[in-house]
């Protein structure tokens, strides 16, 4: 399993939000690429990067940042936050990271989802955020109604070949992995042939190993943010938890 330091953009900041509240922000770095250049220095094999912004509203809003942080980095940049047309995806993946993560247009246009894969194969992944077992759209705001195992199921058959999957209530809150779904989610990515990356909670070094000793054989890395920006482990010591 594979550790990706979370790189969360707000206002031009690097911060984590806690619950997907963005009244409950707690800003880092003043200057996002700071936070890229410690997770690198501290051994990280790749970076995860959110445009909260761009999930607010609807379109990317940190593209330079972002173009900084692939400009400097040595190891995959994969980014989320904003991307629901083809447009945006193009410009997100000009920026120079490697993958990008759709949201909400996953969910409201599954075809343009299937002709970005069909056009640019495994650098396409799919955000799978759960609040109280439904799939959450639009910055966490909206609940559609899906539930995440079916989402993985219906988009995989779609040409989705990677998830993200983040349930909303424990995101941001060191209090551990919410584990009520996950077996069932990585369940659905495993009959699809598909690959999953857990993130929320992880708050300890314990709470990695906790999900390496599932055994799911769908799980391939997990995203941490606030406890690393907490300094409660690095980035090299939750690696070699997760390499076992």
């Amino acid at each position: 399993m594979i550790l990706y330091p979370a790189i969360d953009i707000r206002d031009g900041h690097a911060v984590r939000l806690e619950q997907g509240d963005y009244g409950r922000e707690t800003a880092y770095d003043d200057d996002p690429v700071d936070a890229a250049r410690r997770w690198l220095e501290q051994g990280a094999r790749s970076l995860h990067v959110v445009d909260l912004d761009g999930a607010r509203s609807g379109e990317p809003r940190n593209l330079e940042h972002v173009r900084q942080i692939a400009a400097e980095s040595s190891v995959p940049v994969q980014l989320g936050g904003g991307l629901r047309d083809a447009d945006a995806v193009a410009a997100a993946l000009a920026s120079g990271v490697d993958r990008v993560v759709l949201g909400t247009a996953a969910l409201t246009k599954p075809q343009l989802v299937a002709a970005l894969a069909a056009e640019h194969g495994e650098r396409i992944l799919v955000g799978v955020d759960a609040r109280s077992g439904q799939v959450a759209v639009e910055g966490w705001g909206r609940e559609t109604g899906a539930t995440p195992a079916h989402t993985v199921a219906d988009l995989a058959a779609r040409g989705i070949s990677t998830f993200v999957y983040t349930p909303v209530e424990v995101d941001g809150t060191l209090a551990g992995p919410g584990l009520a779904d996950l077996q069932e989610v990585s369940g659905a990515a495993t009959s699809a042939n598909a690959s999953l990356i857990y993130s929320g909670g992880v708050g300890s070094l314990d709470h990695l190993r906790s999900l390496r000793e599932l055994g799911l054989p769908a799980l391939v890395g997990v995203i941490v943010g606030r406890a690393l920006y907490e300094a409660r482990f690095t980035v090299g010591e939750a690696q070699a938890v997760l390499d076992g």
